[in-house]
This record gives structure tokens, sequence and C-alpha cells, in this order.
């Protein structure tokens, strides 16, 4: 399991609901908080490793030895939003680039947890935008479509150099650019 990089199609693809929280789910969080915090991650979704399902993994601490402020979470929706904040993000299928992105304040999200436990969860600010930034994942919504015109000229160059460098890759054979919906 590695994380693709911009302009991967699974990026793009919408993920498909978990109907069941089996041993590949479970073993596939565990595996995504690993590399999420191997690249110095806050939150992961599955598209970004290539998996055609909604899960994600968070935490908003970013340290991975704060267990306790881990957070997996299956079909997650976003039920209610309050307020708006502009401020800096990055992506891990984006390294190296970051811009000013307009998210609301709060969030009340419901999700299912590994046990297939529904659960709420309400909260601002960072942990906030990281819910919004990685649902959006899950509808193939990328933090470069809610850029405002001056954050999209400014990483222009950057995202040519993922396109160019996704291209010179995949013609090297470094790169399956198929998509794997598991589901």
């Amino acid at each position: 399991m590695k994380i693709v990089k911009y302009p991967h199609p699974a990026l793009r693809t919408a993920a498909q609901p978990v109907t069941a929280i089996d041993k590949e789910v479970q073993l596939a969080a565990g595996r995504m908080l690993d590399l999420m915090y191997s690249a110095a991650g806050l939150g992961l979704a599955a598209p970004q490793v290539n998996l055609g399902y909604q899960l994600l993994v968070m935490n908003f601490e970013g340290d991975p030895e704060r267990k306790d402020a881990e957070c997996v979470a299956i079909n997650p929706v976003i039920v209610e939003s309050k307020g708006s904040i502009n401020d800096r993000e990055g992506c891990l299928s984006f390294p190296g680039l970051y811009q000013n992105v307009r998210r609301a304040k709060s969030v009340k999200v419901q999700a299912y947890n590994l046990k297939g436990e529904l659960y709420e969860m309400t909260c601002s600010d960072l942990p906030a935008r990281v819910w919004q930034h990685e649902i959006d994942h899950l509808q193939g919504v990328l933090f470069i479509d809610k850029m405002g015109p001056l954050g999209k000229l400014g990483s222009k160059r950057d995202i040519d150099k993922f396109i160019a460098d996704f291209e010179k890759d995949k013609k090297k054979g470094e790169i399956d650019a198929n998509l794997i919906p598991k589901l």
C-alpha cells in the first residue's frame, strides 16, 4: 500500500459505501494509519491508497504516540456545518503543495467505527478542516478544487509538475494507473 499522487485516477473516483466491516477493511485502516504517520499527515482517505471504498483515518494531533487521538471513519457524512474560515491546507497526494482553502469553521459528522457502531463528532478549526478534506476525497473532490483563483494561479507550476512526473513514472512502468476498486 502506498499513497498515490495527483493526477492518479483513484483521486477523482467517488468511493463506494462500505457494506461489511471485514478483516480486509480493518487491516486497511491499520495500514493507512501507519502510512499516514510515516508521511507526517493528519488524515488519509482510502482513494489516496487506491482503495474504492469510504474509509478514512485521522489523528488531529499527527502524533503516532497519541493513539487516543486516532479516528477511523467508515461511510462518514457531514450532517451540519457552520461558519467559514480561510486557512492553509496541504495534502499527502500533493507533497509540498500548500494553499489557502475556505472551509466551514465547525462541522458535525456521523460515521461508523471499526466495530460497526455509529458515532457522531462535532469539532471546529483544524479537526473540522481535516474532516472536510478527507470526506471530499471520498467524493473525488480535491483541495485544489476548493482553492480560490489566486491559489490556483499560484499552484499551477506545482500541479503541472505533478502531472508531468506522473506521466513520466507511468511510462517507466513505476505507476499502475489502473483503479483497484476494492469493495
